[in-house]
């Protein structure tokens, strides 16, 4: 089976859970027999085309969309890669063409009606979602209206968790039957490569020895809920005084968020890292004492995926597809979004029960390895890709 697939994001480009599931699906797809084509941008350099085995990387040169303007640069950058599409096609067929998301929404269905070759479409997130709801303004009114069109256009839809059923079958007016939900998924080798080294320097880098260790990572962006995060940890203090927190990541709210740390006299006991390599992140949650993720939208959460597949207790927002990979008590515990009291609360009880925190653990990584492998999330894929297939074969068009 051969799939020509786009994705606006693939290692090294990488900004969220986007990047990092295409990232990882294709090889998945690889080991169980699938031929990928990728069509991704590359901002900088020219046209590059990598081949390895059934794998060929087609890195299409783009003009990078300007922040004012994200939608018309971003519809810009899909004629190229439309351009570039073409060209192979005429030299290659395909069985389906299988697009991540409305940034590559337009070069996908363009191929999708010049080939009649069915289009399947996988959303990881909304942007009513990101407003919680709501439209901004002309520039979200459009990537919705570009969201619609894709799931519009799709023979099905793939989405990561039963919220996200709701989302897309509710903003879009899908149908149900329309729609898979097949989960994000994490690799536990990287962890498992670390976790013979001795960590306990790596570790001091960042607290005392005897702090309790508080970590988070991803965009420092509203929707995430890091604000939420920081009003928590007053209280947290007042509760463990040797707590310490530590978030990752970069982010247009990060000088808010330390004016307010610095406002709420917590400065010492708040480190801000900024961008931190892979390694390192990883490296984190395998020292950190419990690792927190207050987002207020989530469709996924893979962030906490991580966590659970490197051991580390989690406490997270019980919204979107958090709710889906965390099970209170169980695996995790889960808080009301937007709230530093109950923030507070799951943090605390998470250091003050540190055995209980450890049963919890052990059941999230043990669920991480069966749940959500990637071979596993490969195999539902795969499914689908013949069922349109199988249903291709029957029809008329």
């Amino acid at each position: 089976m051969r799939i020509l697939m786009f994705s606006w994001e693939y290692p090294p480009h990488v900004v969220g859970g986007l990047g990092k599931h295409v990232g990882e699906l294709i090889p998945a797809l690889l080991k169980q027999g699938v031929e990928v084509d990728l069509i991704t941008p590359r901002f900088e350099g020219p046209t590059e085309i990598e081949e390895n085995g059934r794998l060929r990387i087609h890195r299409v040169y783009v003009q990078r969309p300007p922040d004012f303007d994200l939608y018309g640069g971003v519809a810009r950058a899909n004629i190229n890669l439309a351009a570039h599409a073409r060209y192979i096609a005429r030299q290659d067929s395909f069985d389906i063409i299988h697009a991540h998301d409305w940034l590559v929404s337009f070069s996908a269905v363009e191929m999708k009606h010049e080939y009649r070759c069915p289009l399947l479409a996988t959303i990881h997130a909304t942007e009513r979602g990101r407003g919680r709801g709501f439209l901004s303004g002309d520039g979200s009114t459009r990537i919705n209206a570009a969201e619609w069109w894709l799931t519009y256009e799709a023979w099905r839809v793939i989405v990561c968790s039963a919220y996200m059923v709701d989302q897309v079958c509710n903003y879009f007016n899908l149908p149900l039957d329309k729609v898979d939900v097949v989960p994000n998924g994490v690799d536990p080798a990287p962890f498992d490569r670390l976790r013979v080294q001795d960590l306990s320097a790596f570790r001091r880098r960042f607290v005392r020895q005897n702090e309790k260790l508080i970590f988070s990572v991803g965009r420092i962006v509203h929707e995430k809920g890091f604000d939420t995060l920081v009003e928590a940890m007053p209280r947290v203090l007042s509760q463990v005084p040797g707590a310490h927190l530590v978030v990752a990541g970069k982010g247009a709210m990060v000088p808010a968020m330390r004016d307010r740390v610095l406002e709420l006299g917590i400065n010492d006991k708040v480190t801000f890292t900024g961008f931190i390599s892979d390694e390192d992140r990883n490296r984190l949650y395998l020292v950190a004492d419990v690792a927190v993720f207050p987002s207020l939208y989530e469709p996924f959460g893979i962030v906490a995926l991580e966590a659970m597949a490197a051991g580390c207790p989690v406490v997270v927002s019980e919204v979107g597809g958090l709710k889906d990979v965390v099970q209170h008590g169980e695996t995790g515990i889960t808080v009301y979004p937007g709230d530093p009291h109950s923030v507070a609360w799951g943090i605390v009880h998470t250091l003050q029960h540190p055995e209980w925190a450890r049963m919890r653990a052990v059941k999230a990584e043990q669920r991480v390895r069966t749940v959500y492998s990637w071979d596993r999330i490969a195999k539902q894929t795969i499914e689908i890709y013949q069922r349109i297939v199988t249903e291709r074969a029957q029809s008329a068009w």
